[in-house]
């Protein structure tokens, strides 16, 4: 059985409220009761200890805290005052009115970790000046939005393996949920908070793949006698439809406010060329870009194949790449971090 199916047959037992995963022990593996479902919010937010499964990945997750970004959807956004414009070159021409949404940035189960289809070293961070390394990953975080959580909650005191997970929160059944932030935690927001927030929400739909860019900007570094500024993305591409389809391609078109227009060309995304079908209809990965200006745009295209051996192109959404007054991190980094570099 998948990791997927056994999302689906929790998903299946919701009439019954429990959630059930696949557990290994001596006799072989077994389905195990680890929580019972809550009925998803319809308004307002998440708390900060909420219990959820991914409803996409079907990863065991917790919330730390939210973030209200604004969502540009290009599928459904007329426009508006309020929109944002295409950068120069970009395909299309409307703008898009942005939305608030929330989204909650999240602790990952590290047992479930090896059997998603999501990147679980999506959050980075930049070395200090003087450190060789030039990135840091933090793994087992990631930015949900409120859709993604199927919310639950359970009787154990440590639902969730993470090594964040003791550091930040702390169990008190006088609460609701139990698991209340540490100070700690409240630190580690504070001091990372430039680098951490989630402002702009970017998607759009082709042909039945939807695609998903959340930008963050990361901070400046000087080098050879001049500034360069670093951003991450984060990407979700989702098979909304019911046929197969492989990513082959990605075509990126990368321009700089200090006039430059960088064309990138590539096999896959991060090495692979996943298969989006019914079964798993998504991946997420993050990568990151660097300019020597402070701001800049980026827009591009993958080329999906189907199982005809056809091809079709899917955009993805035009973005601005945006710097921030305050670009020297404070280097609160809590627990081991490996270098991308």
């Amino acid at each position: 059985m998948t990791f997927q199916m056994s999302l689906q047959l929790a998903c299946t037992l919701f009439n019954v409220q429990q959630i059930r995963y696949l557990s290994s022990r001596p006799e072989g593996k077994v389905l195990e009761t680890v929580g019972v479902f809550e009925v998803p919010k319809q308004h307002g937010k998440y708390e900060t200890g909420q219990l959820f499964l991914h409803s996409v990945f079907g990863y065991r997750g917790i919330v730390l805290f939210p973030w209200h970004a604004r969502l540009y959807d290009r599928d459904v956004s007329p426009p508006s005052a309020e929109s944002k414009p295409e950068p120069p070159g970009a395909h299309g021409s409307k703008e898009v009115k942005g939305k608030t949404h929330t989204y909650y940035q999240v602790l990952i189960d590290t047992r479930d970790c090896p059997h998603i289809r999501s990147q679980t070293e999506a959050v980075t961070f930049l070395a200090n000046h003087d450190d060789s390394r030039a990135l840091y990953a933090i793994p087992g975080l990631d930015y949900v939005s409120h859709e993604d959580i199927l919310p639950y909650n359970s009787t154990d005191q440590n639902p969730i393996q993470h090594e964040l997970f003791e550091r930040f929160l702390m169990f008190n059944p006088s609460k609701v949920p139990p698991f209340v932030p540490r100070d700690t935690l409240r630190a580690w927001q504070e001091k990372n908070h430039p680098w951490l927030e989630l402002s702009d929400v970017h998607r759009e739909t082709t042909e039945n793949i939807r695609v998903t860019v959340i930008p963050f900007y990361m901070g400046m570094r000087e080098a050879q006698n001049s500034h360069v500024y670093w951003w991450r993305y984060c990407i979700r591409l989702e098979n909304m439809g019911n046929e197969v389809v492989q990513l082959r391609e990605r075509h990126w078109r990368i321009f700089s406010l200090s006039g430059t227009l960088e064309t990138v060309r590539g096999r896959g995304v991060v090495g692979r060329e996943p298969v989006l079908s019914k079964e798993q209809p998504a991946f997420q990965y993050s990568s990151h870009v660097s300019l020597q200006a402070p701001s800049g745009h980026m827009w591009g295209s993958y080329r999906l194949e189907r199982p005809n051996g056809t091809f079709f192109d899917v955009r993805i959404p035009p973005f601005s790449l945006e710097s921030k007054k305050d670009d020297t991190p404070n280097g609160f980094l809590p627990g081991p971090f490996s270098s991308l570099a």
